[in-house]
């Protein structure tokens, strides 16, 4: 590498990554390995993940999966010290835990605003306060939310979920101004609709896929490697100086 090349490089660098069974999740263990991470994979069903972690591994990750059930504060807890006993630091911290029931705001359950709330607000705040009362005493870390384009642009049908990702999108903000001296960078990446099985049963309609795509001036829906390389970015020593972002992965949607 020239001596003034960007270093793009996770080699040795610890990441655990909740939500990491599929999905955009599942994408960014792949991208952290291939990156040079060892891999911790925050998941509700280990088994369920070995494939995964057999993966991981033949890239050359050292990898530790972990049963974790955000919001639970236990869970948490039990996983995070895990992680520390095997690896001894965690030096990567990347939120994907997120759900999103959609209904009309005047139709809107109670028990979806308080699951809504519970796991998007509640389980990232309390997720990135635990590793990162261990990284404040490291005085270095790097924490990754991942929020969505739904957290600055309005969405029919869901105001929740906005809402959710507005409130991590300033909890971010708020968290990199407190954690800085600590040399901890806190960044979301908001992706637009990508193509995951939590999206296909929406974008398989093809008046749904039409309207996504006539707001999106890149003219296609995104798929995961459109946002792992985002993640990879914000985690590397090349966006040292970076904190308190929002690196919106949307095709130009929220400009359009």
């Amino acid at each position: 590498m020239h001596k003034n090349a960007p270093d793009f490089s996770l080699d040795g660098k610890v990441t655990f990554l909740t939500g990491a069974s599929r999905g955009i999740g599942r994408a960014c263990a792949i991208a952290c390995a291939a990156a040079g991470a060892d891999i911790v994979l925050g998941v509700r069903d280990i088994a369920a993940s070995a494939d995964l972690v057999s993966e991981l591994e033949s890239a050359g990750s050292e990898v530790l999966a972990v049963e974790l059930d955000i919001p639970n504060k236990a869970h948490i807890a039990q996983a995070v010290d895990a992680a520390l006993t095997t690896f001894g630091r965690i030096d990567v911290l990347i939120n994907n835990v997120g759900v999103a029931p959609g209904n009309l705001a005047e139709l809107v359950e109670e028990k979806d605003l308080d699951q809504i709330l519970d796991v998007n607000i509640k389980g990232t705040f309390l997720m990135t306060q635990a590793v990162g009362r261990h990284m404040i005493e490291r005085k270095e870390g790097r924490i990754i939310n991942i929020s969505s384009q739904a957290g600055t642009v309005a969405l029919r049908g869901e105001a929740i979920y906005c809402m959710s990702k507005a409130a991590i999108n300033h909890l971010t903000r708020c968290l990199a101004a407190e954690w800085a001296r600590y040399n901890v960078t806190v960044n979301t990446v908001s992706p637009t609709f990508i193509h995951t099985d939590g999206t296909a049963p929406f974008l398989s309609v093809p008046d749904n896929r039409q309207a996504t795509l006539d707001h999106i001036p890149l003219g296609r829906i995104g798929e995961t490697d459109d946002v792992v390389g985002a993640v990879v970015f914000l985690a590397s020593p090349a966006a040292s100086l970076i904190t308190g972002a929002n690196l919106l992965v949307d095709g130009g949607w929220s400009v359009a």
